[in-house]
Order: structure tokens, then C-alpha cells, then sequence
């Protein structure tokens, strides 16, 4: 036999070796992480840590996010004596309840219906209407609150209020 062929064949299963000792060692790395990490808890901190920590900051949410809700927009409401009512209605809610808030962009239509049908219910005093504001609040208030399924409205706002008496505007030529 040949002193080369000899330390060819050595060589080569030197290598095997080598070479299956480093796949068995990552083997049972791979198996001893996996089972590591299925018994570890998930908020638990790093075995291994490599250079400083670094610290992500979480924006603080506000708790008391609240906003004031103006979608009705301005409403324009024929009276019974064929008056119209201008009125602006705006509540405060909070704009952390998410469910809530998509709930008050879903209602726009029926708040609306809400406060025409109120208002055009209204009697009329002679020429003029007379409207108790802090009952109209809490008769509307308690109406919208019906309508509501995953929150309430604490209170409601009058902006922009005004009455125009049409009986008295001039008639309009043809």
C-alpha cells in the first residue's frame, strides 16, 4: 500500500467525523432550542444577550381621550307651524372605545331622524316657536341613548340654534 493512498483514506475519514460530530452538535442545539423555547414563557427575558439592551418605548395612550362629536352637521328641520330650525348638535365622547365611536359614525342617519322627528312634533305658539332648550336636550339625549347599543352620551350641545319664521320672509316672485 501506498503512503499517500494511506493518509488519503485517513484524511477522508478524519473529515467524516469531523463533519458528522458538527451536524450532531447542531442537531441536538436545534432540538435543546426548540424544546427550550415551547417550556420558556413568552414574556420571559433572553438567556443570551449580545451588547447593551435596548428599551422600545410605548406611547402612553391618554386614558381620558375625549373628543367632542360634531357629525350631525347642521341640521335644517321644518317646524309644525312651517317654521325651520337651524341647529347644530355636538356631545362628548371618548375616542380610546373604538366599537363606540364606529357606532356613533353608523347612527349619523338615524340622529339625525332622531332630532327632525322631535323637533317637527313641536307645537307652535301663535307666529312664533317657543322651545324649551333644556328639555329638548334631555328628550333628545334620551332618544340617541335608546338608539345605542355599545355606549352612552352623557350630554348633548345646542350650537347654531335659530328659528326661521317663513311666514313673515317676503314671497318670491316667479
Amino acid at each position: 500500500m501506498d503512503k499517500s493512498s494511506f493518509s488519503k483514506e485517513k484524511i477522508e475519514k478524519i473529515l467524516y467525523i469531523v463533519l458528522f460530530s458538527i451536524i450532531g452538535i447542531l442537531v441536538v442545539l436545534l432540538i435543546t432550542g426548540t424544546i427550550a423555547g415551547l417550556i420558556r414563557s413568552p414574556g420571559a427575558q433572553p438567556l443570551i444577550r449580545f451588547g447593551s439592551p435596548v428599551r422600545i418605548e410605548q406611547p402612553q395612550t391618554q386614558r381620558d381621550d375625549i373628543r367632542i362629536y360634531s357629525g350631525l352637521e347642521r341640521l335644517r328641520i321644518t317646524l309644525a307651524d312651517s317654521s325651520i330650525l337651524i341647529l347644530s348638535i355636538a356631545f362628548p365622547y371618548s375616542a380610546n372605545d373604538g366599537a363606540f365611536t364606529e357606532e356613533l359614525a353608523a347612527r349619523v342617519n338615524d340622529f339625525k331622524m332622531i332630532a327632525a322627528d322631535y323637533f317637527s312634533t313641536l307645537p307652535a305658539a301663535g307666529s312664533r316657536v317657543f322651545i324649551d332648550e333644556d328639555a329638548s336636550k334631555q328628550e333628545i339625549l334620551s332618544r340617541f341613548n335608546n338608539s345605542l347599543r355599545l355606549g352612552r352620551i352623557d350630554v348633548i350641545y345646542f350650537h347654531d340654534m335659530m328659528v326661521l319664521d317663513t311666514a313673515a320672509a317676503p314671497a318670491q316672485l316667479p
